[in-house]
């Protein structure tokens, strides 16, 4: 095959530019303060993981073997509890561990057996791996305010993600409830991004999973929930998630993720399960997240800010009325970097993302240049 043929197939070119690259003059800009940058515009952790975590990851180390792409027992049963303890679905569920939750998302269409001509769903506002993921299976991404809306579309999986990022909002009960019915009715997977599900901040309108019961009426056919130790327990960087739902459906994916090779490290496997088994460290890094938040919200509607949604998860979706990447240039020049909401789609134009994970140093710090 010669250098051109190969040029003109490349997947990369059916993909558009990674957004954050356009975000590197304004880093530049912000990183020219002269009290230098505070960077809000990545929900990466900052803070430590819990020593019970690490030690779990270090007496996993002799282990020169691989491991299964299904996980031990243990590790199952440490997902399936910690699903119980914060959906109540059944301790029984059907779980499948991923190697974080963003590889997961880009490849499930594929992995799914979606092709050219079927469609996949996903909010309108929202992580832009949903749409990678379609891309990569050269099915067509369909960008819906409801994902009921794309009834009309060879419709075969729709993505919903409730606590949702960027924007922070949440789904009722009732609203999962017909999102299912519906789901069922049209013969489409129903996939919820849940990554966010135990950061959520409104007590009247807590999040809720799809899992549960009150949802699904103990039913999980053709549905599937995403969750990831990313956000809760900071191990990003041990890229620890895992998938839970429709039996018949994990039961594929786990066939054919052993064909793909998609194993999670030995150490982090043990790792997680030390992690599923400690809620007080997740606790106290909510606690910390919580703080922050106050912080942050407080001085940005000081600033004039307009906060929307943001019940849950760890970003800030705020808004000035103007055009995103203005309200981008004007934090860069104080030394605060935050993420343009059309990086999430045309109807986040008009605000910013703005990440609660930096250092409580830094978030002070910009709380003071935001007066």
């Amino acid at each position: 095959m010669s250098n051109r043929r190969l040029r003109s197939a490349s997947p990369a070119r059916r993909l558009p530019k990674f957004p954050w690259d356009r975000l590197a003059p304004y880093k530049e800009r912000a990183a020219a303060h002269p009290a230098g940058i505070v960077d809000l515009s990545v929900g990466g952790p900052v803070d430590e993981v819990a020593p019970s975590i690490r030690r779990a990851l270090c007496e996993a180390a002799d282990r020169p073997g691989y491991p299964t792409v299904a996980g031990p027992a243990e590790l199952r049963e440490a997902i399936a509890s910690w699903l119980h303890r914060h959906t109540g679905v059944a301790t029984d569920v059907a779980v499948l561990p991923t190697v974080g939750s963003k590889e997961l998302v880009a490849n499930l269409p594929a992995q799914l057996g979606l092709s050219a001509g079927e469609s996949v769903s996903f909010p309108e506002i929202a992580y832009p791996t949903y749409e990678i993921g379609a891309l990569l299976a050269k099915a067509d991404p369909v960008p819906v305010a409801d994902p009921r809306d794309a009834a009309g579309s060879r419709l075969r999986m729709s993505w919903i993600n409730y606590p949702a990022n960027p924007t922070g909002a949440v789904a009722s009960v009732e609203y999962l409830r017909g999102l299912v019915r519906w789901a069922r009715e049209s013969g489409i997977v129903l996939a919820s991004d849940e990554c966010y599900l135990t950061l959520g901040w409104d007590r009247d309108h807590p999040p809720v999973s799809i899992l549960d019961p009150r949802v699904n009426d103990g039913d999980l056919t053709g549905l599937l929930a995403a969750h990831s130790l990313s956000k809760r327990s900071s191990l990003a960087g041990y890229r620890s998630a895992f998938l839970a739902g429709d039996p018949a459906i994990i039961a594929d994916l786990l066939e054919i993720r052993r064909h793909a090779g998609f194993m999670v490290p030995w150490p982090v496997q043990r790792a997680t399960i030390a992690a599923l088994h400690d809620e007080d460290h997740a606790i106290e890094q909510r606690l910390r997240y919580e703080s922050r938040r106050e912080t942050l919200r407080g001085a940005l509607e000081g600033a004039g800010f307009r906060i929307d949604d943001s019940q849950a998860g760890l970003y800030l979706w705020a808004s000035r009325g103007e055009d995103c990447w203005e309200t981008v240039q004007r934090l860069a020049e104080r030394g605060i970097l935050v993420a343009p909401g059309e990086f999430y789609g045309p109807r986040g134009a008009e605000h910013v993302r703005v990440a609660l994970t930096a250092a409580d140093t830094a978030v002070a710090e910009a709380a003071e240049r935001l007066k």
